[in-house]
């Protein structure tokens, strides 16, 4: 049976066995009351994202494509966070599973369009978002990426969420390249409701607790609303044992610590993160005089990150069997205290609506580990938990929006929009404890135990094992200014016929410099209800502070002219001397240009279908290089003075990318009369990027070789084939008096995971379902159940030459004193599932939640 056959049936026995149970419970009059509500209900929904002025605009009429997310869709599906929740109600949104290392892993970045999250503007309440400090400097998809992080926006605190999904840099200033998420906060004396939500995968892992609370309230002739939610999620490992012997054999038969040994080494790999997250918000709208307003909204957050990242076996050289005779499992450690305020006072002068505003954002990030140890201070030094440094991201924005209606004698009057902006941000990193970064130049003595006959006279790693803190010459403090200043036209030139104009100026005070954006929109209703659209417009995206300026270094072990011994490898600064005698230089601003093009159908106020596609390219984009190591890389960074650095790695705009696709949403509104009424709806997204351009190698790499390239074909891979390239959601909302039944079905298409230039592994099409189902007992009190990715889907496993990849220390392979005897075959890894499904690698997730309304 296909998964659509299933869907279509599982909708048909829930309606089915619930209906005789809901003719029971419910009443005749409340029946035939929420019949006559749908029977009337119009889909369209006024918005106010990505048009200006005082002309009401709705999805169906508006003149680039525009979803609406409202608060029951967000409830509905389930999830934890926003972006886990918008990875499931926006088509084009995709959240990896486990994206890559260091703090990549522990707070994933997300794509759009196929676009890392840099290119997409995240407004609050339309005013722009502060970014993450956290640089995700090892992932894998969205390398080097500082979005907005939105798991610290309180989901009870929002009404609904307007996005974008066209280019906006002239409307709203850079990086509203794929679009823009627009997130509207609860306003208004309504009242309050707690959620109280629990959980767990069918694994009986993954465990959650989560408590909502939202509360508005009359204030001073206006309202105020507050939102506190609580989370706490519990890892959820999705590796299996390892194969192999951890111990030295003993008179050659293993040794009796392996009947007990833990052999789960590499729990990192599945939903690795303990963490606590509490996001309080409030949303304030006050009248202060005549035609004048005070508003006020902010977020407030902490989260409390426990990370595993790496495993040691007790047989590694670093694990010092003085502190982890059984070796151990690295935890990477995330404090998180996040806020953004803003403030502001609108009202109306000579006819002209003015808006003046001033937001403020801080994130910042305590890094630390546990669990660990640096084994080249020696067994001496059993400290285990350590301080790594800070990141810290501040943002200031302030804003002068006005607008006005003109009636010149056209068919609908001309709307005039202008405004400035000044934003200042600063981008600091602050070291660790010198414990978490220095060698302490202990060498292994010819002791009596099997491990110190077999290391003896080797350096371990320097630093923590699986990261290392900041040192003081990576840390830095750098700040810009920026200033813009925009003019927005729009009209009906006739009653079918719309056209809208932007253009905006920017100025950075670093070596961004400046830029021109201008964009094209135009609408036009062919007959009533059909009508065609399309958009042109071009956008910048300056550099941010951490691509310029984030410096990290990593102690490793590697074999250099033929010894053994501690290493660097390093994330370097592109105007560090370092970087430029590997061939970095100044990084510029990306250039973009999007087309977009759609029609949208409404014949009936209870059905919507709308279609639209799209171009978007991109010149100058930024990129990681390809780790650059090996002896010609060691020849030239040894005259500067760095003998003991091993590779090196920098931002680069190395390519010119071109991402096309095609939006499809369709929606229908039914009444099915004593049967209550159901929504349904249909969406498919695709979407593709391709390389255009490759930058030149620089000379100084060519000279090595071939194999030395700027961006080679595994980055290459990776920015173009590893999200997937399609997604089609099918969904139904199914009311009947105090019941309601969602079901959704999404299908996640193909994508590849490259490992290395010539080898990637092939992940085939998903259905994932989605199930929830809630009763009101009384007004004020609802209980739910659901389930997320109810069939217990997996990704594709693993091919096994990619499965059975040894986890030994390769170093040690073939060094003086190894002996494959000694310690027996090596262990094998147990990563099943790769690491970029979009739907996670747990399998199953069920949850109670219980609503109280007050």
């Amino acid at each position: 049976m296909s998964k659509f056959a299933i869907w279509r049936a599982l909708l048909l026995a829930t309606t089915t066995l619930a209906i005789p149970a809901l003719a029971r419970a419910a009443d005749d009059a409340a029946a035939s009351t929420a019949a006559a509500d749908v029977a009337g209900t119009d889909v369209d929904e006024v918005v106010v994202t990505g048009v200006r002025g005082s002309q009401v605009h709705t999805i169906a009429n508006s003149p680039v494509p525009i979803d609406i997310i409202s608060h029951a869709q967000i409830t509905e599906t389930g999830k934890v966070g926003l972006k886990a929740i918008f990875s499931s109600v926006i088509p084009s949104f995709t959240e990896p599973a486990q994206n890559g290392g260091g703090v990549s892993a522990s707070v994933p970045p997300y794509t759009v369009r196929g676009l890392t999250a840099d290119y997409v503007l995240i407004l609050v309440n339309g005013k722009r978002r502060h970014g993450t400090a956290l640089i995700q400097n090892l992932a894998t998809i969205g390398g080097g990426s500082t979005p907005v992080d939105l798991d610290l926006i309180p989901p009870s605190a929002i009404d609904h969420v307007e996005v974008l999904r066209d280019g906006a840099a002239a409307q709203y200033g850079s990086d509203a390249i794929a679009g823009v998420i627009n997130i509207i906060l609860k306003s208004g004396a309504n009242g309050g409701d707690l959620q109280l939500t629990g959980g767990q995968d069918y694994k009986r892992t993954g465990q959650l607790a989560q408590a909502y609370l939202d509360y508005g309230h009359p204030f001073l002739g206006g309202s105020i609303d507050f939102a506190l939610d609580v989370d706490h999620h519990e890892p959820a490992p999705a590796n299996g044992p390892s194969t192999g012997l951890l111990y030295p054999a003993v008179n050659g038969q293993p040794s009796p610590l392996e009947a007990t040994a833990n052999t789960n080494y590499g729990s990192a790999y599945g939903r690795s993160t303990n963490d606590t997250t509490i996001d309080s918000s409030y949303n304030l709208s006050v009248p202060v005089g005549n035609d004048l307003e005070f508003y006020s909204f902010s977020t407030l957050s902490y989260r409390k990150i426990k990370d595993a990242r790496g495993a040691y076996r007790p047989d590694d050289l670093s694990s010092l069997p003085q502190i982890y005779p059984n070796g151990f499992q690295a935890y990477r450690l995330i404090h998180d205290t996040d806020f953004q305020v803003a403030a502001g006072v609108k009202g109306k002068l000579a006819g002209w609506d003015w808006d003046l505003s001033s937001t403020f954002g801080r994130d910042h990030e305590w890094l630390g580990a546990d669990n660990t140890l640096n084994a080249s201070l020696g067994p001496s030094v059993t400290q285990t938990s350590f301080f790594m440094g800070t990141q810290e991201f501040d943002q200031w924005t302030n804003n002068l929006d006005v607008t006005r209606e003109f009636k010149i004698g056209l068919a609908k009057p001309l709307e005039v929009s202008w405004g400035a902006e000044h934003r200042w941000e600063q981008f600091i990193e602050g070291a660790g404890e010198p414990n978490s970064y220095i060698n302490g130049g202990y060498i292994v003595p010819n002791g009596g135990s099997p491990f110190d006959d077999l290391y003896h006279g080797r350096a371990p790693t320097a630093g923590l094992q699986s990261f290392t803190g900041t040192t003081p010459a990576d840390a830095s403090s750098h700040s810009r200014n920026n200033f813009a200043g925009y003019v927005d036209l729009s009209t009906n030139i006739t009653e079918p016929w719309y056209v809208g104009l932007a253009g905006r100026f920017e100025h950075y005070d670093d070596s961004s410099g400046d830029t021109a954006s201008g964009k094209f929109t135009t609408r036009y209703e062919i007959l009533p209800g059909l009508a065609i659209r399309g958009a042109v417009n071009n956008g910048f995206r300056a550099p941010s502070l951490a691509e310029q300026d984030f410096s990290t270094t990593q102690n490793t072990t590697a074999v250099i002219n033929g010894v053994v011994s501690s290493a660097q490898v390093k994330f370097l600064p592109v105007n560090n001397p370092l970087a430029m005698a590997l061939g970095a230089t100044p990084l510029k601003p990306e250039i973009s240009v999007n087309y977009s093009a759609g029609v949208t159908w409404e014949p009936i106020h209870q059905f919507r279908a709308t279609l639209d596609i799209y171009r978007i390219d991109i010149d100058h984009r930024i990129v990681k290089s390809q780790t650059l190591t090996g002896a010609p890389v060691q020849a030239i960074l040894g005259p500067l003075g760095f003998s003991g650095l091993s590779s090196a790695q920098y931002f680069t705009n190395a390519v010119d990318t071109r991402t096309y696709g095609i939006d499809a949403v369709a929606e229908y509104q039914e009444s099915l009369g004593a049967f209550g009424s159901v929504s349904w709806s249909a969406i498919y997204a695709e979407n593709q990027t391709a390389i255009t351009s490759i930058k030149a190698n620089p000379a100084v790499l060519s000279a090595f070789g071939s194999s030395f390239q700027l961006f080679g074909p595994l980055a290459q891979h990776q920015l173009t084939r590893s999200t997937p390239r399609d997604r089609i959601a099918l969904g139904a909302d199914w009311s009947l008096s105090r019941w309601h039944v969602h079901l959704e079905d999404t299908r996640y298409g193909s994508y590849l995971e490259p490992l290395t230039n010539t080898v990637s592994a092939y992940y085939s099409p998903k259905w994932i379902t989605d199930l929830e189902v809630s009763y009101e007992l009384r007004s004020y009190l609802i209980v739910a159940l659901g389930a997320n990715n109810l069939l217990n889907t997996y990704p594709d496993r693993q091919p096994q030459s990619i499965t059975n990849l040894a986890l030994t220390d390769t170093v040690l392979t073939g060094a003086p004193g190894y002996s494959a005897a000694l310690y027996g075959v090596p262990t094998s890894s147990s990563v099943y599932y790769g690491s970029n499904s979009p739907f996670g690698l747990n399998g199953g997730f069920y949850y109670g939640r219980l609503t109280v309304k007050f």
